[in-house]
């Protein structure tokens, strides 16, 4: 019986941390599934953000045990994206009107509101293949696959990870590599950076119609069976990305000294960037209960540090299961290049007002239900999220100064999801 819970355990470590490797697709768990089974997972997710973006996404994932040491996993994802996203731009005490951003009309925002784009509308779909096999005595190998593409951004991905055991497998060694290619292709062309957003209806300056960008992941880790009924983990990743990192849709504000915009540009961000990762995480089993714990520290060269903790527990009843969820987000340190506005004749390499590049603190509290079945599960998940951050920054000039530059964010999110073997 504590062999199984153990076994049970490193499963589900596995599952959990493999997101960290963002370039990879989910590997799956092995030894979940009866040979020659496929098991159908499938979910849909409602994300809503308080007058802002709405996303509905359904996810379906496949997987075959064709051995005991071999399977295969097919995953489709549809993401629908749609609502308002905030322009980068400063609020105003009088209306403001922008060009959107294909050039072909023009938007407008009420005084004392953050400008937030009503144009966001996009729908992606996402392939992916896992495929697991040995690789050797007490080793195996993933080999992952991936394309996505929406109407403005194609994607595609490939990797490789490799799993050691040692210790009468109560020791895991992890390394994965993985490399995305991806081509951006804004609507109305890719701005050039830190230039004039033009009053419609002329055109905006381009440095062409699309522009790429290369992304490469690393992951090493260990895993280390504690005793019968814990189990950790830890993780570093580092990854390098090239090419295109701007965001062609973000525009900043150009003030005067009463803190009036008089030109609103596009931003304009460094062609490369390193980021790093540690991440521990670590479960362990009281009775049938589960208490699952992890931190991760984040940093890059862009100067963004970012601390987050993760707390969850699940409170088994046999025949269901309910499971509150804690988390603490906090990046604790700005982009070296995050500008809320820039002052008028002020001369920069790089800006930009995106807020999700500042520092900021977001709270996520949540539970989760579910439903054991004999073939498979049902769960429903609900969580809310409130984003803060500097609200009025100091030396903001003028009519800036009473302007609430970093309205709090908040959203829902509701997640059913369906397991069943076949």
């Amino acid at each position: 019986m504590q062999l199984k819970k153990s076994n049970s355990l490193r499963q589900a470590l596995a599952v959990a941390t493999c997101g960290l490797f963002a370039a990879a697709p989910t590997i799956h768990a092995e030894g979940e599934i009866p040979v020659g089974k496929w098991e159908i997972d499938s979910s849909l997710l409602y994300y809503s953000e308080q007058d802002r973006v709405r996303a509905f996404e359904p996810v379906v994932r496949a997987t075959k045990q064709i051995t005991e040491d071999e399977s295969i996993s097919l995953k489709v994802v549809i993401d629908s994206l749609t609502g308002a996203s905030p322009s980068g731009a400063v609020p105003l005490t009088t209306p403001q009107t922008f060009t959107s951003p294909s050039g072909n009309a023009t938007y407008t925002t009420p005084a004392n509101t953050t400008p937030l784009d009503p144009t966001f509308l996009d729908t992606r779909i996402a392939l992916s293949l896992d495929w697991t096999r040995p690789f050797g005595t007490d080793r195996s190998i993933v080999y992952q696959a991936h394309v996505s593409g929406e109407h403005d951004y194609t994607s595609i991905g490939a990797g490789a990870t490799i799993k050691q055991d040692f210790n009468k497998r109560n020791t895991t060694l992890t390394a994965g590599f993985a490399y995305n290619a991806d081509t951006v292709q804004p609507e109305g062309g890719v701005p050039l950076g830190l230039t004039a957003q033009p009053t419609f209806p002329a055109v905006k300056t381009i440095a062409g119609g699309s522009d790429d960008k290369k992304v490469l992941d690393a992951l090493f880790g260990v895993t280390q069976l504690i005793s019968p009924s814990t189990i950790m983990q830890f993780n570093y990743t580092y990854g390098r990305d090239s090419g295109y990192l701007t965001d062609p849709y973000k525009l900043l504000s150009v003030v005067d000294l009463g803190g009036v915009p008089v030109q609103t540009i596009y931003e304009k961000r460094p062609d490369s960037r390193t980021r790093q990762a540690l991440y521990w995480r670590g479960l362990t089993s009281f009775g049938k209960d589960v208490l699952n714990i992890s931190y991760r520290y984040y940093w890059d060269d862009w100067d963004i540090k970012a601390h987050t903790f993760d707390v969850r527990y699940r409170f088994d009843f046999g025949s269901q299961y309910i499971e509150p969820h804690l988390r603490y987000s906090i990046q604790s340190q700005a982009a070296d290049f995050y500008r809320p506005f820039l002052r008028q004749g002020e001369s920069v390499p790089f800006a930009s007002a995106d807020y999700r590049l500042s520092e900021m603190t977001t709270n996520t509290i949540g539970i989760k239900y579910g439903v054991p079945l004999k073939t498979g599960e049902f769960a429903v998940r609900l969580e809310y999220l409130q984003q803060t951050g500097d609200d009025h920054p100091a030396g903001a000039p003028g009519q800036l100064a009473t302007q609430d530059l970093f309205p709090d964010n908040k959203a829902i999110l509701i997640q059913v999801n369906y397991s069943f073997f076949w």
